[in-house]
């Protein structure tokens, strides 16, 4: 990994940088929109008028939007990454782990980040009720269930695999 190209620690630069904005921004939307909610049942807590939710959808609006921006580009860059540092796999067995772990759990995130458009472009939408936008939150919240925090530990662990390069083969 010492010897890749000046164009490829650019990329990766730039990959480490959507990496970090992404899974700030992911585990921040998590913490906030959990908020809104009861634990037991999921309804919605005392201290918000149903009512008028506008200005609390519009205060959240940029994390979604940043989470939807942030993944995607930090995907093409990681493809991108792997695709041009000419890194031996069989060597690397960290990098391995990372590849498989962001192909595993991509297609889920992508499933959700579907969830964060409809979300956002209901915010956006004038015609759009309150009860609506709070309706697809709680289906995001509920649509893979416990992914989230499994994918929140999983990218925690890649943080991990990139800093110690654990099975390295010499």
């Amino acid at each position: 990994m010492d010897n890749i190209s000046k164009t490829s620690k650019i990329i990766l630069f730039i990959t480490i940088t959507f990496f970090a904005l992404w899974l700030g921004g992911y585990v921040l939307r998590q913490l906030v929109v959990y908020q809104f909610f009861e634990v037991e049942n999921l309804e919605l807590r005392a201290i918000y008028n149903p009512d008028n939710l506008t200005a609390v959808y519009f205060s959240l609006l940029p994390v979604f939007v940043s989470n939807l921006i942030t993944y995607f580009v930090f995907l093409i860059f990681f493809i991108a990454f792997v695709a041009t540092s000419k890194i031996k796999i069989k060597s690397e067995g960290w990098l391995l782990i990372i590849i498989l772990l962001i192909a595993v759990t991509a297609p889920f995130e992508i499933y959700l980040l579907t969830f964060d458009y409809k979300i956002a472009d209901n915010i956006y939408s004038a015609d759009s009720s309150d009860l609506e936008t709070l309706n697809l939150i709680k289906e995001r919240m509920t649509a893979l269930s416990s992914f989230s925090l499994i994918e929140v530990f999983s990218f925690i662990s890649v943080l991990f695999l990139a800093i110690f390069r654990p099975l390295r083969k010499s």
